[in-house]
């Protein structure tokens, strides 16, 4: 009997015990202090962003970065976010474009042009190398001096290079316009900043005690 009833109290001991160790509604974590420690959200430069965008369109072929600045102005037009249609940013934008191609069309054809010139003066001097006369499919007879004809030579081979030049500076002018406009839109100056003049006077001499007072003007920079 003795036996018995003190299997039961170890029986129950260990079922306490175990109970303890196990509890069948566990504590719930605070996660209150998780949801205090996010961070906020990351800065987006849009204009970054968007001048960006520009320049790899305007690297990829000229006058695409600024098709890409009419369209965020057509956008801003259709969500409301300016006033008026900006009739007169996309002509100003148009004729960018226009501009671009039209000065481009003139390089080619003048790179063109001198090229094929040079060409031809080069081959007049190395065939009357050669032979000692004119070439008479050359049409150059009236040029009979050789001198002249390498004057000539030279000028148009300079003014190939001269254009080539001017080719890649309209190049990379397409690509800072489209980068500088594509940032300008997204600057935006506060309502706070404000330059103020106002008369004042200065004392221009301090030398052995004598002062000479100026009249001058006091620039004031609100930012």
């Amino acid at each position: 009997m003795r036996f018995f009833l003190l299997s039961v109290v170890c029986c129950l001991v260990f079922a306490q015990v175990n109970a303890q160790k196990n509890p069948t509604n566990p504590v719930k974590q605070d996660t209150t202090a998780k949801l205090d420690t996010i961070a906020p959200a990351k800065y987006v430069n849009q204009g970054r962003i968007a001048g960006q965008k520009a320049i790899y369109r305007s690297l990829i072929f000229p006058g695409l970065g600024q098709i890409y600045n009419y369209g965020l102005v057509v956008d801003d037009v259709k969500a409301g976010r300016t006033e008026g249609k900006r009739i007169g940013q996309k002509l100003y934008i148009i004729g960018k474009i226009s501009a671009i191609y039209a000065g481009g069309t003139v390089l080619v054809m003048s790179y063109i042009d001198n090229n094929n010139n040079y060409r031809r003066f080069l081959r007049e001097l190395q065939y009357r190398q050669l032979n000692g006369t004119p070439d008479p499919d050359n049409g150059l007879t009236q040029y009979p001096d050789v001198n002249a004809l390498t004057v000539a030579k030279n000028i148009y081979k300079r003014n190939r290079e001269v254009v080539l030049i001017s080719l890649v500076g309209l190049y990379g002018l397409n690509v800072l316009d489209a980068y500088v406009t594509a940032r300008l839109k997204y600057f935006n100056v506060d309502e706070t900043l404000s330059i103020k003049i106002s008369p004042t006077t200065i004392n221009s001499n301090t030398m052995y005690g004598f002062s000479n007072i100026t009249p001058a003007l006091k620039l004031t920079l609100r930012l």
